[in-house]
């Protein structure tokens, strides 16, 4: 590999870490918006969010650069191909800081309802998730993107938790409805953080050991089925 090719290879890295950075700063803001009910952090996520939606097209338009200048193969070709993947993942997340930080802003209009606290912890949660998911990716370490992949599970039952706790709140007190229902929006959103920081690892994996796990326990049934067939 010609050393101008590394140095190609090395900012794609650096610019994907960046993002992952700003990512995780706008969602631990926006979560953090509506535990300590502070409206400017709330805005603040929502004025960087085209920031993040410019950072992804730039490192679109590098890898198809990339692919269409170098031909990378092997290893070369995985890494960029996860590149392609996680920046789609770390958009979303941005997105959802964004949707998170709009509902919250409606919620520090009413009346302060009682806590959950189920969700601070889920969302510590989740950030974690990501951020392990993001260390894999530096370090290219599998060990740590499995152990991200299945942490989902548990994000899935704090949220079913946090469902449950939110619609017998609302069965109790239908005043507070208007707010528990922009409570469940950010709930689901925060579970939807698991699910792209879960997406993220399995993408680590498919880069160091050239193994595609996703959907693994579908795509197996189906070719038990097909083998029985």
């Amino acid at each position: 590999m010609d050393r101008k090719f590394e140095e190609e290879l090395d900012e794609l890295k650096h610019a994907l870490l960046d993002l992952g950075a700003q990512v995780e700063r706008n969602i631990g803001d926006a979560l953090h918006s509506l535990i300590t009910r502070n409206p400017a952090l709330a805005k603040g996520v929502i004025l960087r969010d085209p920031s993040v939606d410019f950072r992804e097209i730039r490192i679109d338009e590098a890898c198809l650069s990339i692919l269409a200048r170098r031909q990378p193969v092997a290893r070369d070709l995985r890494f960029i191909a996860t590149s392609l993947k996680i920046v789609k993942d770390l958009e979303r997340v941005g997105d959802m800081s964004k949707d998170i930080s709009e509902h919250v802003i409606e919620i520090l209009k009413q009346p302060p309802i009682n806590d959950f606290a189920t969700l601070p912890l889920m969302a510590v949660f989740a950030q974690s998730m990501l951020k392990r998911a993001l260390d894999a990716f530096v370090n290219r370490d599998p060990v740590l993107a499995r152990q991200v992949i299945g942490e989902d599970d548990q994000v899935d039952e704090m949220h079913a938790r946090l469902w449950s706790e939110i619609v017998e709140a609302m069965g109790r007190d239908r005043t507070l409805i208007p707010p528990l229902a922009h409570l469940f929006s950010i709930a689901k959103y925060v579970e939807r953080v698991g699910d792209h920081s879960s997406n993220v690892a399995e993408m680590v994996v498919f880069m160091v050991e050239g193994k595609d796990i996703r959907h693994f326990e579908k795509v197996r049934a189906l070719r038990e089925q097909a083998g029985q067939s």
